[in-house]
């Protein structure tokens, strides 16, 4: 069976979840190296010229604890590919909930959202990390069709790769 990457599905109107790579180095609070942004472009920049409504997931760091959640946030990433679309990117500070749900309903064709780090689900039990079941189809029911573009974390069987693939259409 041939794979399917993301040119060979209508996208318009859709709303595409997009596991992207944003584990980018940071110091302070600032991206010292923005080379895996600037790798996800062409898929996000694709689906935004055929009129998808792109929900991006990625992790950041590793989070063990509550505290790690601060300097761990992918609010600086948001602002460095809102920077680099010219274009306003919806940031949620949220990995799940009534937050995340609103402003997915409320983007637009061609809108770009990015969720808070996934691994934010690691500080109560790993959820993110193994793979916990309920939230990949969680993640998936926020969308119609799974792009997986995070190429440099595809070994790894995490709720926002595995999970949401085994629960949606799934493309590269």
């Amino acid at each position: 069976m041939a794979k399917k990457i993301v040119s060979d599905i209508e996208l318009k109107g859709k709303t595409v979840l997009v596991r992207a790579d944003f584990n980018v180095p940071m110091k302070d609070g600032e991206i010292t190296d923005d080379n895996r942004i600037v790798q996800a472009l062409p898929t996000i920049n694709y689906i935004v010229e055929q009129g998808g409504k792109i929900v991006l997931f990625s992790h950041l760091g590793t989070v063990q604890e509550e505290s790690d959640k601060q300097e761990l946030t992918l609010k600086p990433v948001a602002e460095a590919l809102s920077t680099k679309l010219n274009k306003n990117v919806v940031f949620v500070p949220e990995t799940r909930g009534e937050q995340l749900e609103q402003a997915i309903q409320e983007l637009n064709e061609g809108d770009v959202l990015l969720v808070e780090n996934t691994r934010f689900e690691d500080v109560d039990g790993k959820k993110e990390s193994k793979n916990d079941a309920e939230l990949g189809k969680y993640w998936a029911s926020l969308g119609d069709v799974f792009v997986n573009d995070a190429f440099g974390t595809a070994h790894r069987e995490h709720a926002s790769n595995v999970g949401i693939a085994a629960n949606l259409e799934t493309v590269a």
